[in-house]
């Protein structure tokens, strides 16, 4: 006795079979390749619980004994009732009895319902073998049958991925330009994954990002990289005739060089890892790596001790300051350690309280409070990695151009990190090394060029107040030159949208039967004539093309802080042709290889950010 896998469709016995086991089995129908309806007359199905048994001719035995070992109610004995005629069109209440055929479009819409929820949540295989899944969806659809793990494994999942690929394929393909973000992780079982993700402009302006795939590598060694990346690109289409594809990632060595190594670029380093490493310098100061020592005991003590907790939870209700767990970090994200210091200095008045509490301070060995000027050092700190944080979060939002921000956040963080004459040796310390680490980023000469341009795109920055005179000449007299090697190139083409322009009509053949009749002339053409219609058409050359788009578009206005670029592109793209054309290919990139989140915390609105950041200009 075998279950079927999908609901069998049954034809009733002919009436000359008398048995009374008949009330209760048909036979089983199936489709040719063509979709015809086949009757196996060698295999029987239960009406009650849509077993499928084995028949030969005449012999009624194995449903004799399913009967009576599963539904001992069913009464096997005597002859088979009355069947009435079967009528041509099926009673209503009998068809809501009917379950689906497994190629009925009902039934497809929730194969691929379940598939969706499988892809989408990361749900193992083995869901659809769930009791309580199963039951959940009896309760829903008593008509649908569920089909096995191996079904979704093999077809449904798969036919979901090839379907999505295809659209995501074509978006991809529509788009002028592209860029990718990677990030190397090891698992639990430390296998090595590369995961490579695309991002690009669609035609509305809207910044998409998509994760291409996960690839299991052989180790995080270069030419593994390089190899997965490669595949990425030429599995998914993405080379361009022109350019290349840039490609942002941590500052490992072994990653960027596998980007060289693939023949992608430029690669640009994530700014978030850029600023955690530089943090991370600032950690290492003596006091400042004591301070962080004594306050993790701390905090591991609250989090560890049930009593330690309670305590803690009722001092915070008697200072009324409401409840909150203290937070710890992870060493190597910096961003939860100023988290985890903030949080010490919010509390602070209810640790002390808990601490000095004698059914605490029994169990606190070798764990001492802090002293006030570690208390001051420690606010001291939270108040320098406040831009440092802010710039962390920010950067990491996806939904608007951040590689353009990559030059002026580097300037304000440095001159957030000037010393001051208020500063105590240990903060003058930190500010020092976050200083003295940052200012070697992006000093190579062709990234830095390219990510001025970037910001010489983004409405918001095109000043470029954080550069010289002579630097900002030179930007702009590199994107001039992109320009007019793109009209020159669309002339070479037979583009004819850069020739020259009249304001002649087109002549219109009298003999034509289609002609209309002479246009009749209006005031304006009566009193001047032809004395202002037959001038020559103006011919400019690519040069001036570009160099009157650029100054039209240095000298309007900077858009507010947070406004979004790419939204102010889209309205203005007709008015800037040729640099929307740029913007698409430079604003794509991202500036940090980790967006939509960071780690312990939720994103607060972007535009305070970027107030916070730069001011309103």
């Amino acid at each position: 006795m075998a279950a079927a896998s999908a609901v069998p469709e049954i034809e009733p016995p002919p009436p000359s079979f008398r048995s009374a086991v008949w009330n209760f089995f048909g036979f089983h129908v199936k489709r040719d390749p063509d979709g015809k309806r086949v009757v196996d007359k060698t295999t029987t199905v239960c009406r009650r619980c849509l077993t499928m048994l084995n028949y030969v001719s005449g012999n009624t035995t194995n449903m004799t004994v399913h009967l009576r070992r599963h539904h001992p109610d069913a009464k096997t004995s005597g002859v088979r009732e009355k069947q009435q005629q079967p009528s041509k069109q099926q009673a209503l209440p009998e068809s809501f009895r009917q379950p689906f055929t497994r190629d009925s479009k009902r039934a497809k819409e929730i194969d691929r319902a379940i598939a969706t929820f499988i892809a989408v949540d990361m749900r193992p295989f083995s869901v659809v073998d769930n009791i309580g899944f199963r039951e959940m969806l009896r309760v829903l659809e008593h008509r649908y049958n569920l089909p096995s793990r191996t079904y979704f494994t093999e077809t449904a999942v798969p036919a979901l991925y090839n379907e999505t690929k295809a659209k995501l394929e074509t978006a991809v393909s529509a788009a002028p330009a592209v860029a990718l973000t990677s990030d190397g992780w090891t698992s639990r079982a430390t296998q090595s994954f590369l995961t490579v993700t695309v991002h690009y402009i669609d035609p509305e302006w809207q910044m998409k990002s998509s994760v291409l795939q996960t690839h299991l590598i052989e180790s995080h060694a270069t030419n593994d990289l390089a190899k997965a990346l490669s595949e990425a690109v030429e599995d998914w289409k993405l080379v361009r005739a022109k350019g290349t594809i840039p490609v942002t990632t941590d500052n490992a060595r072994n990653i960027v060089n596998a980007v060289t190594a693939a023949g992608l670029g430029p690669q640009i380093g994530c700014f978030a890892h850029t600023i955690n490493i530089a943090a991370q310098k600032g950690m290492v100061v003596p006091k400042v790596s004591h301070l962080l020592a004594k306050m993790r005991k701390i905090v591991t003590f609250f989090h560890r001790s049930t009593t330690g907790h309670n305590v803690l939870k009722r001092k915070q209700e008697l200072l009324q300051l409401g409840e909150k767990k203290l937070i710890q970090d992870v060493s190597t994200r910096w961003n939860s350690t100023h988290d985890t210091m903030e949080r010490y200095l919010e509390r602070k008045d209810a640790v002390f309280a808990a601490m000095a509490d004698n059914t605490v301070k029994k169990n606190m060995k070798n764990i001492n409070s802090l002293s006030d000027d570690e208390h001051t050092l420690a606010e001291n700190l939270v108040a320098v990695m406040k831009t440092l944080k802010t710039v962390t979060i920010m950067m990491c939002e996806a939904s608007s151009p951040t590689a353009s921000m990559i030059m002026p956040l580097k300037i304000s963080i440095l001159n957030s990190m000037a010393q001051s004459d208020d500063d105590s040796p240990t903060v003058r310390d930190v500010k020092k090394n976050i200083r003295d680490d940052l200012e070697q980023r992006y000093t190579d000469p062709a990234i830095q060029h390219y990510l001025h341009k970037c910001t010489a795109l983004d409405p918001r920055f095109k000043s470029l107040r954080h550069l010289d005179d002579a630097t900002q000449l030179r930007i702009f007299a590199a994107l001039n030159t992109e320009i007019v090697l793109s009209i020159e190139e669309g002339q070479a083409a037979g583009n004819t949208t850069t020739a020259p322009s009249t304001d002649t009509e087109a002549p219109h053949s009298s003999d034509s039967p289609s002609s209309s009749p002479p246009e009749k002339k209006s005031a304006m053409k009566e009193l001047f004539g032809e004395l202002f219609m037959g001038q020559e058409p103006r011919t400019r050359s690519a040069a001036k093309v570009a160099d009157e788009e650029i100054n039209l578009y240095r000298l309007a206005d900077c858009i507010h802080i947070d406004d979004n670029p790419l939204r102010w592109w889209k309205e203005h793209h007709s008015l800037y042709p040729h640099l929307s054309k740029l913007a698409l290919c430079y604003l794509v990139v991202p500036g940090t290889s980790v967006p939509n989140g960071t780690p312990g915390g939720r994103l607060p609105p972007k535009p305070a950010l970027l107030i916070a950041i730069f001011g309103v200009t």
